[in-house]
């Protein structure tokens, strides 16, 4: 089989693709044919050498995968052969609250950029065949994160969702499908269309009002928005802190940028939540499978790059100038 091995940490360059032996399963285990892979911003942070956890060369890239089941080892009782899976995001985290660091695919586990893996049966869920493997390739991280980033939001609700990447984009049609007023702000004209498309109901050009924060207020009645889905880190702090609402919640969910956090006392006298997103576990990946079935929800795919143009994925997504999920896929 063909897999891609990040051979030494800091270039994309390094992402060397390889011939292997196919695995095959053993005790508990089912060997998946992967059709389709997406990518994360945390992907990036580990080519690069910026994460956060401790990263080993040499491991197989990607967190999130859906595809075929192909063989079955013994014991085995959840799937079969021909059952349609995707991978929970974080191994061993099946249910309840997040409680420790575990290795992570890409880092310290072998993750999805292969055409076969066995894994643990425990590590998979079904998805049913409204959801195509494309689709449910992009759900593991960014639409789990962007689901738990808008738990218990409701109609009576504002939202602020930053940007167009997958977390962002997810958090905005889960509020939307729980009925939710959304405001979202983006750097261009062109993906603000986008997003009144997908049910944003107020825009913002950040580039055009750096001082978004203030009016992200106003437009909430002055209020302000009880939810902020908070993914570009100390680079936009500042802001969400103006624009939520006394006793809202942020949702801190990534580190895309960098800049200067707002003061203790500052935080302290917005009487706001402040609640760390760690993505989620199996069961919310069943949640979101279910939900988006159910609501028919589209994830918004920004490319497609054949499993032979892997390298191109990654350095298009690089580019950071997406709107939805990169993805890699191997229908061959």
């Amino acid at each position: 089989m063909k897999i891609y091995r990040l051979q030494k940490i800091g270039s994309i360059d390094d992402l060397e693709l390889c011939e292997e032996p196919t695995p095959q399963p053993g005790p508990g285990e089912v060997l998946v044919n992967i059709k389709a892979t997406s990518l994360n911003f945390r992907d990036l942070a580990i080519v690069y050498g910026w994460s956060p956890f401790p990263l080993e060369k040499g491991r197989v890239q990607l967190s999130d995968a859906a595809g075929v089941v192909e063989a079955v080892g013994p014991g085995v009782t959840r799937f079969a052969v021909g059952d349609r899976v995707a991978n929970n995001f974080a191994p061993g985290w099946y249910a309840g609250p997040f409680r420790e660091h575990a290795p992570q695919y890409g880092g310290q586990l072998d993750g999805w950029m292969a055409e076969y893996r066995t894994i643990d049966q425990n590590e998979l869920v079904a998805i049913p065949d409204s959801i195509s493997f494309e689709d449910a390739a992009t759900l593991p991280c960014a639409a789990v994160a962007g689901w738990n980033a808008v738990a218990g939001v409701g109609p009576q609700h504002r939202v602020l969702t930053l940007g167009t990447g997958g977390v962002s984009l997810f958090a905005l049609q889960f509020a939307k499908a729980r009925g939710a007023h959304v405001i979202a702000t983006t750097s261009s004209n062109e993906k603000a269309e986008r997003l009144r498309a997908l049910g944003a109901d107020q825009i913002i050009n950040y580039a055009e009002n750096p001082n978004w924060g203030e009016q992200v207020k106003a437009l909430a009645g002055g209020r302000g928005v009880d939810r902020v889905v908070e993914v570009g880190g100390p680079g936009t702090f500042a802001q969400s802190l103006k624009a939520v609402a006394l006793g809202g919640q942020i949702s801190m969910v990534g580190v895309l940028s960098e800049g200067e956090m707002p003061s203790y006392m500052d935080m302290f006298l917005s009487f706001a939540r402040f609640q760390t997103i760690a993505t989620g576990n199996r069961q919310d990946l069943e949640d979101v499978i279910a939900t988006v079935a159910q609501n028919e929800i589209r994830p918004v795919i920004d490319s497609r790059f054949t499993f032979n143009d892997g390298k191109a994925a990654f350095e298009h997504f690089g580019k950071r100038n997406v709107f939805g999920k990169v993805l890699i896929t191997n229908f061959g």
